[in-house]
């Protein structure tokens, strides 16, 4: 068996997130704004609860088409409010329309969500040398800038820990610890 990051656990979803995207550098706009999304969805719950809903919300979302989701209605509210099979929090469901409009928004501006985001961590990723999770911050100066940003822009449910998760899950950071194989490997 491979040696993994010890939150990769044992669940095979996990594991697969774990071995084939976390951490890889992600500059596509459309996953981009799918990871902004089941990031903020994830306050307050566990990440593999996210994952596991995965499949449910590229369905909700219409595949985090940041144009269709920037058009939702009340109607389209109340039909995600209903589904069981993605987080039911209104706060967290109307926060990923607001953010589909603000991130429109930010394409127009610097003619991409990637240049905007990347800029954080000067177009390159970052790569920790961590022993163990334990070592690995909840936050860092570069996500409480990246969070301050977002907000100043009118992004909700992007706070510092959230950003952190995102620039993990994005590549933007690297932070498999030294004795996973994934170290060396990205």
């Amino acid at each position: 068996m491979k040696p993994r990051c010890s939150w990769a656990g044992a669940d095979p979803i996990y594991i697969r997130y774990h071995d084939k995207e976390w951490g890889v550098p992600l500059h596509d706009d459309r996953r981009l704004f799918e990871f902004l999304i089941l990031e903020g969805a994830q306050a307050g719950l566990s990440w593999l609860t996210v994952l596991k809903k995965r499949p449910q919300y590229r369905k909700a979302f219409d595949n985090f088409d940041p144009h269709k989701v920037a058009g939702y209605n009340t109607r389209k509210i109340q039909e995600l409010m209903s589904n069981a099979g993605i987080i039911r929090n209104r706060l967290k469901i109307e926060a990923a329309i607001v953010n589909a409009g603000f991130f429109l928004v930010v394409q127009q501006e610097f003619g991409s969500f990637d240049k905007y985001i990347w800029q954080f961590v000067g177009a390159q990723t970052l790569r920790n040398n961590w022993n163990t999770v334990a070592e690995i911050p909840a936050q860092t100066a570069t996500s409480v800038a990246m969070s301050s940003d977002l907000k100043k822009r009118g992004f909700r449910f992007v706070g510092p820990t959230i950003c952190y998760a995102f620039m993990q899950a994005t590549g933007m950071v690297y932070d498999h610890t030294v004795d996973c194989f994934r170290y060396k490997e990205v």
